[in-house]
């Protein structure tokens, strides 16, 4: 595990080096906007430290996991009635496009069957 890569779009978000709009953020992780949303609410929360994904970072720091699904909760909580969907994608096949962890926050919607 690094810290950081270079090369990867979400430690160029972290780093502020591209844009996003920030809807929370703790000392671990941000939670921004996502560019593509599925949903009224769509949030990515990130960790500020780069781990490819869910399964790296529970098998590395699962108290940082605890920490992403916090801000997570938050972030769920302040943008819409706290009631949501929280998806980890893990590996190219289940969808997976930048690999530095993040959760999906869906909400805003009826969820069910989507």
């Amino acid at each position: 595990m690094t810290t950081t890569d270079p090369d990867c779009l979400f430690c160029k978000i972290v780093a502020g080096e591209v844009p996003a709009e920030l809807v929370g953020e703790s000392a671990t992780a941000i939670a921004f906007r996502d560019i593509a949303p599925k949903a009224p609410v769509h949030a990515l929360v990130v960790t500020r430290e780069h781990h490819p994904d869910v399964s790296a970072l529970a098998a590395s720091d699962p108290a940082l996991l605890a920490d992403l699904v916090s801000l997570a909760d938050e972030v769920a909580s302040d943008l819409s009635d706290g009631q949501y969907r929280m998806i980890f994608n893990c590996g190219p096949k289940a969808g997976q496009t930048v690999f530095h962890v993040h959760a999906h926050v869906l909400s805003g919607t009826h969820l069910a069957g989507f």
